[in-house]
C-alpha cells in the first residue's frame, strides 16, 4: 500500500517558512495556543442540538464533543474509494464523525429535561428517531467497534442492542422498521478475520489504459489504487444485513456484500438495498462503480432487480450531467411499497438536445407490471416531497441558468405535471420556501397540509433588512402563499416542528442580536412564547461587539454589502480607524440583481466557533465579513471570463467603503478565505495593492491541476485554457508582493483542494523571492477540528496580522 493512503505517525507539528531574508524549515514545533480570551471560548461547551420526536411530544437534546483532541485524529485512518473510515470500528473516520457526548429528553409541555444515564466517557453518533417516537437509537462507539443502542423515553433508560460489529463504513448503518419494533441493521459479519495483509512487496506494476474511449473524471480524492486497497475496500466495507428486534433474537437477510445503502419499505415488507461489485475503479468513487439496486424481503430473497449499473467513469464534465440508467431510486413515502427513480432521457449529456431531459418512474409490489411514468422534467430532477394520494411536489433545476421549477404531479393519475412555479434558485428575496414535512406513521417525510387543503410552507424569509423565518400555506392551484406566521421585527426565530393539526403551536429556536438560541413552545394565538430552554450565552467576552451591515456599489453599478464588525468599545471619534481583515468567499451568478441582494444580520446571535476570523475582534481588530465577491456572468456570459476584473473590483469598493466610514485606514487592511477564499486571496495580491497581507486556507492556486472543472467553472481546461491560466494565482506567482500566510491541512479530502495546491504555490512564491509561510496541519482534512490545530491557527492568524498589518509602519511607496 502507498504510504499516503494512510494516516501517519507525524511530528506534533509540521511548518516550512520564508518569512524574509533565507529560507527556514521548521520541524517540531509545538502547538501554540491563541491570546486570551480565544482560547476560553474555544474550551466551551457548545449549546445541545434539538430534535422532535415523531409523536410531537419530546425534544431530544444531543450534548455535543467540543474540539476534539489531535489524539483522536491520530488514530489509524483508511482512505478508500472516496470514503475515509476508522479501521477500529469500521466507522468512519474521527476526522468526519461530530461525535455526541450525552442525551436528555425535554417534554414539549413543559418541565425539567430527563437526562438518559450513559456509561461513562460514552461517545455516539448517528441517533435516530422510532417512528412512533417512543425511543432513539444510535451508535456508542467501543474498543472494538460501534454498538446499537436505544434510548426509551419514558423511562429514559438506555440499553445495547447489539455487540461492537455495526458496520458504518458507507455512512447509514441502520434503518427503523416502521413498526418501531426492530431495526435493519448493516453488521460486520460473523467471524470476519483480520484485515488482509497489503504490507507485501507488490507482485508487478500497477497499469491503467483508455482505448479512446472518452472518460473525464473530476478531482476526486480517496480513490482506489491497487490491489492492496481493493482488498481492503472488500474487507472493510462487506456487510450482513441484519434483522434486529427490539425483543428476540437478530437473524440474518441474505448473504454478506458491499452494501452501500439498504432502507425498508414504508409497509415493512421489504429492503431496497444497493451493493457495489467488481471490477473496481482508480478513478472515480464507490458510488460509481458497478452496482446492484435491488429489492429483497425480510428472509433476504430478492423479488425485484431495479438495476444493474455499470460502471459509471464517464459521465460528461457540464455539472447538469449526470449517469444514464436509474438513478435516485427510493420509496415513495406515502405508499406501502412503491418504488420511485428518475432516468435520464438524453444519455445524461446536457450538451444534447432534448425536449424531456428527466423522466420520474413508479412502480407498486409486486414488482412485475411495467413501471408507469409519473413525470416528465425539461430539467434535471431535485427532489420530491410525497403528500398524499393525489399530491406529490417535483422539482426540478437546471445549472446554466440557475432556473428552478417545482410541478405539481398527481401520483394517482401518473404521467402529467403542473407547473406550480419557477424562479431563480439563488433568487433570497422571492423564496417561497419549501413544504413543511413531518414523518407519517411508517417514519417516512411526508407534506403538512392545512386544514382548508393548502400546503403548509416554511422557508428563511430573506428581506434587505434580514432574516425572518415563516411558516405559510400555498395554494397548489394558483401557487399564492399566504403567510400564517412570521418571526417578529429584532427577532430571529426559526421553526423545529408543528405540535398541533391545526399548526397554530409551534416548537421554535429563538435568537435575538443579544439573545442566544433556545428553545420555545409558541402558540400563534398568544403574544409571547414559552420557554424550554435557557442556554447560555457560549462567548459573553464578545457580548459588546457592534456589528453594522453596509452597502456600496461596484465600478459596474453592481451593488455590494458586508458586515462590519467593531470591537468591544470601539470608539471612532476616540480610537480612529483600526486595523481591518476582510474575509471573503465569491460566488458565481447569472443575474446581477440577485446578485446584489442585500441581507442584514442584525437580528443573528453571532458568536464564533473553530477557526473563525471573528475571533480576531478580541484582538483589536475590525472585520468586514463576507464582503460581496459576486462574479457575474449575464446574458449567456461566462461568469470566470472576467473573473479578475469583477474580483478586483469588488475588493476595491470594499476597501473605499471602509476607509470612507473611517473605521479603517488603507495601509492597514488584510484579505483571507478559506478553500475558494484562499484562492480568492492569492488573486487579490496578485493583482492588486489594495491589501498589506493575505492569508489563505485550503486553498486551490493552480487551476491546470483541476483540469474537468472546479467551483461553478464547467469548462475543461481545454475548452477554456486561458480562463484556467489567468483564474490561477500560481500562473502570477511573481506579481505577489504583499506577505502570505499559507495554511493547509496535510489530509484535505475536499475534491481539487489537494495539499500539493499550497505546496506548489509555496514553491512558486519562495522562488520568486516573496515573503511567505506556509503551515501544514498534520492530520487535518479540509476543515481543522483538533484543539491543537484550531488554537495553533488562531495563533498563527494573529501573529500574522499583528506583524504586518497591526504593528506594521506605512506602505512603501512603489
Amino acid at each position: 500500500m502507498r504510504l499516503r493512503r494512510l494516516a501517519r505517525a507525524l511530528p506534533a507539528f509540521v511548518l516550512i517558512a520564508a518569512i524574509s531574508g533565507p529560507v527556514l524549515a521548521q520541524d517540531g514545533l509545538a502547538y501554540q495556543q491563541p491570546p486570551a480570551p480565544i482560547a476560553d471560548i474555544l474550551d466551551t461547551k457548545p449549546t445541545p442540538t434539538p430534535s422532535l420526536s415523531p409523536d410531537r411530544t419530546t425534544l431530544a437534546l444531543y450534548d455535543r464533543a467540543n474540539l476534539p483532541p489531535i489524539a483522536e485524529l491520530a488514530e489509524p485512518m483508511l482512505r478508500l474509494a472516496g470514503y475515509r473510515i476508522n479501521p477500529r470500528n469500521n466507522g468512519p473516520a474521527n476526522s468526519r464523525v461530530s461525535w455526541l457526548t450525552g442525551l436528555s429528553f425535554q417534554p414539549v409541555a413543559g418541565g425539567p429535561a430527563r437526562t438518559v444515564v450513559l456509561p461513562a466517557g460514552a461517545r455516539f453518533t448517528s441517533p435516530g428517531w422510532s417512528p412512533d417516537g417512543k425511543s432513539v437509537a444510535f451508535l456508542m462507539d467501543a474498543p472494538t467497534g460501534l454498538e446499537l443502542w436505544i434510548a426509551d423515553v419514558a423511562s429514559g433508560q438506555a440499553r445495547r442492542l447489539t455487540d461492537a460489529r455495526v458496520n458504518a463504513a458507507a455512512g447509514g448503518a441502520y434503518d427503523w422498521t416502521p413498526d418501531s419494533a426492530g431495526l435493519v441493521v448493516r453488521m460486520v459479519p460473523e467471524g470476519r478475520g483480520a484485515a488482509p495483509d497489503v504490507s507485501r512487496p507488490p507482485s508487478g506494476p500497477i497499469v491503467e489504459e483508455s482505448m479512446g474511449r472518452t472518460a473525464p473524471a473530476r478531482t476526486y480524492q480517496d480513490l482506489l489504487s491497487n490491489s492492496g486497497e481493493e482488498a481492503l475496500f472488500d474487507h472493510y466495507f462487506t456487510s450482513q444485513l441484519t434483522l434486529v428486534p427490539l425483543q428476540g433474537p437478530a437473524r440474518t437477510l441474505g448473504e454478506p456484500a458491499v452494501h452501500l445503502g439498504a432502507g425498508v419499505s414504508p409497509d415493512g415488507r421489504f429492503v431496497l438495498k444497493t451493493t457495489v461489485k467488481r471490477p473496481y475503479s482508480y478513478v472515480v468513487p464507490a458510488a460509481l462503480f458497478p452496482a446492484e439496486v435491488s429489492v429483497v424481503d425480510l428472509q433476504g430473497r430478492e423479488v425485484h432487480r431495479v438495476a444493474d449499473l455499470p460502471l459509471r467513469d464517464n459521465i460528461p464534465t457540464p455539472f447538469d450531467a449526470t449517469a444514464p440508467g436509474p438513478r435516485s431510486v427510493s420509496w415513495r413515502a406515502d405508499a406501502p411499497s412503491t418504488l420511485v427513480w428518475v432516468e435520464a432521457q438524453d444519455g445524461g449529456d446536457p450538451r444534447t438536445p432534448a425536449e424531456v431531459r428527466d423522466r420520474v418512474f413508479m412502480l407498486a409490489a409486486p414488482f412485475t407490471a411495467p413501471p408507469t411514468t409519473l413525470v416528465d422534467l425539461k430539467e434535471r430532477y431535485a427532489g420530491i416531497t410525497w403528500g398524499d394520494a393525489d399530491t406529490a411536489l417535483v422539482n426540478s433545476r437546471w445549472f446554466n441558468t440557475r432556473h428552478e421549477t417545482r410541478h405539481v404531479v398527481d401520483p394517482s393519475n401518473p404521467g402529467a405535471g403542473r407547473v406550480l412555479l419557477e424562479r431563480n434558485y439563488q433568487d433570497r428575496y422571492n423564496d417561497p420556501g419549501f413544504p413543511v414535512t413531518e414523518p407519517n406513521a411508517a417514519g417516512f417525510p411526508v407534506a403538512r397540509f392545512a386544514s382548508d387543503g393548502r400546503i403548509l410552507m416554511s422557508g428563511a424569509g430573506a428581506t434587505r433588512d434580514g432574516e425572518y423565518p415563516f411558516l405559510a400555506a400555498m395554494d397548489l392551484t394558483s401557487g399564492q402563499s399566504e403567510r400564517l406566521w412570521t418571526s417578529a421585527s429584532g427577532d430571529y426565530e426559526s421553526i423545529v416542528g408543528i405540535l398541533d393539526d391545526d399548526a397554530r403551536r409551534l416548537v421554535t429556536r429563538r435568537e435575538t442580536r443579544n439573545d442566544p438560541p433556545n428553545l420555545y413552545v409558541r402558540n400563534l394565538d398568544a403574544q409571547a412564547p414559552d420557554a424550554l430552554t435557557t442556554f447560555p450565552d457560549p462567548a459573553p467576552q464578545l457580548a459588546g461587539v457592534t456589528r453594522q451591515l453596509i452597502t456600496y456599489t461596484r465600478d459596474d453599478g453592481v451593488q455590494l454589502s458586508g458586515t462590519l464588525y467593531l470591537p468591544a468599545g470601539y470608539d471612532k471619534d476616540r480610537d480612529g480607524p483600526l486595523p481591518l481583515v476582510m474575509w471573503a468567499y465569491p460566488a458565481e451568478f447569472t443575474d446581477a440583481a440577485v446578485a446584489g441582494q442585500v441581507v442584514d444580520t442584525a437580528n443573528r446571535f453571532v458568536r464564533p466557533g473553530g477557526s473563525s476570523h471573528l475571533f480576531l475582534l478580541t484582538q483589536g481588530y475590525a472585520v468586514l465579513d463576507d464582503p460581496s465577491m459576486p462574479i457575474v456572468g449575464a446574458d449567456g456570459a461566462e461568469p470566470n471570463d472576467t473573473y479578475i476584473e469583477q474580483l478586483s473590483a469588488s475588493a476595491k469598493a470594499a476597501v473605499d467603503a471602509v476607509v470612507e466610514m473611517g473605521v479603517a485606514d488603507r495601509d492597514r487592511i488584510a484579505v483571507g478565505g478559506h478553500s475558494y477564499g484562499a484562492f480568492m486571496t492569492a488573486n487579490l495580491l496578485a493583482h492588486t495593492d489594495l491589501f498589506r497581507t493575505g492569508i489563505a486556507r485550503s486553498g486551490a492556486y493552480n487551476r491546470t491541476l483541476t483540469p474537468f472543472g472546479f467551483q461553478a467553472e464547467q469548462r475543461t481546461y481545454w475548452e477554456a485554457t486561458d480562463t484556467y491560466t489567468e483564474m490561477s494565482p500560481f500562473t502570477y506567482a511573481n506579481r505577489v508582493n504583499e506577505p502570505i500566510l499559507l495554511i493547509h491541512g496535510e489530509a484535505d479530502d475536499n475534491s481539487g483542494t489537494f495539499p500539493v495546491q499550497s505546496e506548489r504555490f509555496y514553491a512558486a512564491l519562495k522562488g520568486n523571492g516573496a515573503n511567505v509561510r506556509y503551515v501544514v496541519l498534520p492530520l487535518e482534512a479540509h476543515g481543522y477540528r483538533a484543539r491543537e490545530s484550531v488554537g495553533h491557527t488562531l495563533w498563527e492568524m494573529t501573529r500574522w496580522l499583528d506583524q504586518h498589518v497591526k504593528n506594521a509602519g506605512p506602505r512603501a511607496a512603489n
